[in-house]
Parts: C-alpha cells; structure tokens; sequence
C-alpha cells in the first residue's frame, strides 16, 4: 500500500521532483514498450534527443535519490530492499518477458548505491560538501564511456584494458562482454557517482540553507507520487504490458 508519513519535515520540491520524474519514466517506457514490444513505427524514439531526453530523466531521478539518502537513517535496510526490488524484477522480465529482461537495471544500481552510502558515510562526512559534489559530477562525466571502453572528459581519454571486458560477472560495474544484453542498463560506473553527488547536495538540502521554497508544497499530487516511486517504477511497466496487449489483441 502507499505510505503514510509525517510531512512536516518534507521537502517538498525533492518529493514532486520524484513525482514529475517518475510520471516522464512512465511516459518514456510506454513508448519504448510501443516501439520494442509491439512493434510501432515511431520515428521520434529513433531520435537523438529522445536519447538524450531518457538520460536526462534517468540522471536526475538518480541525483534526487542521493539527496533523499540524506534524510534516512535507514540506508543500509533501504538499499537492501530496492536491490531485493531489482531482483524481483530480473526475475519477473525473465521468466514472462526474456526478451526485455532486466539484469541489472535502476533499481539494482540504486540498491547497492544506498548501501555503499550507508556503509561510506562517515568517510564521506569528512569531505567538504561542494568538494564532493564537484569531484562526483567530474568523475561520472570522466567514467560515463565505462561501457564502451574508455574514460576521459574534455578531449583527454585512455582506453580501458579489453580483459575487464571478457568476464561474465563484471557487468554490474559497466564492464560488460559484447554479447550482453539488459533492455534496463544503470552500471555502478557511471551512475554511482550521480547518486554520490546528490548526497553531498543533499547537505545544503537538509540543513535548510536551500531558497525557501524548496521546503514548501507546490503540488501534493506530484509530492504524493514521488513518495511512491519504488512501488510505481515496480507497477508501472506489468500494467503498461497488460493495457497494450489488451489493446493491440482488440485491434486485430
């Protein structure tokens, strides 16, 4: 069911950046699931921007959930029950839909980030925020290339060692064999370093030194939605496959 909290020390803008950002998650897997699933010419998922557009949900959904690690005291149970959520749905892609399964997706890269955060933290309270939200940004844009073999930013790039590339068990960190597949793909390298940069702007967040209304509600619905996100991102996609498969099946 959904939660019941005390909202009175929400932060209210983290909340409905969570809802907005899930609903656009939602939106771009119905028209993945069109394209990929069913089989729907639509040009406009062949775009550049629309690539660009699923990166840009993708990161920021990422960076507010470090931001949200701020206010847990729970990481640790956190972390270990959106892995288990990820698993769930590795298990579930498998088993009904292998085409698109999920071997190491959003919720698996989200799970283990809470928990190296939980585990890190004191190391990390060390490093002055700014300095750690600086040097996490730098470092996810110098190891965003993980997958394809190189790390550089700004016109300085090394090639990575092709052996880190032949083992069936590497995968997790961005260093996957050619023959893998996972039709959901967030890497430890380089999406920790998001989730990383959030915490340490989650900082600044908690100790209220943010403008005033970040704390104060805009939309409840959005607020109401981004309290949920797990349970959507879990929901959205069996419910998504059941209405177009309905759909399509009348259509014949």
């Amino acid at each position: 069911m959904f939660e019941k909290k005390d909202l009175s020390r929400r932060v209210w803008l983290i909340d409905e950046g969570r809802g907005v950002f899930i609903l656009l998650m939602v939106l771009y897997h119905l028209f993945y699931d069109l394209v990929f699933i069913f089989e729907v010419n639509l040009p406009v998922f062949e775009w550049k921007a629309t690539g660009y557009f699923q990166l840009i949900i993708a990161g920021f959904f990422v960076f507010i959930s470090g931001v949200s690690s701020r206010f847990s005291r729970g990481n640790l149970k956190r972390g270990v029950q959106c892995f288990a959520f990820g698993l769930l749905m590795t298990a579930g892609t498998w088993l009904f839909l292998p085409s698109q399964i999920v071997l190491f997706g959003i919720l698996h890269m989200l799970g283990i980030s809470m928990i190296l955060f939980g585990l890190l933290k004191p190391i990390l309270d060390k490093i002055p925020p700014l300095v750690g939200l600086i040097g996490c940004v730098l470092l996810y844009f110098v190891t965003y290339h993980t997958q394809t073999g190189t790390w550089g930013v700004l016109g300085w790039q090394i090639g990575l060692p092709t052996g880190w590339y032949t083992t069936d068990f590497l995968f997790f960190l961005g260093l996957p064999k050619p023959e893998f597949w996972s039709s959901d793909y967030f890497p430890l390298l380089p999406w920790i370093f998001m989730y990383l940069s959030g915490t340490f702007a989650g900082v600044y967040v908690k100790n209220r030194q943010c403008p005033s209304w970040f704390y104060t509600p805009h939309s409840r619905v959005l607020a109401f939605l981004g309290r949920n996100t797990i349970l959507i991102y879990l929901v959205h996609q069996p419910i998504i496959y059941a209405v177009l498969y309905v759909l399509f099946a009348l259509m014949r």
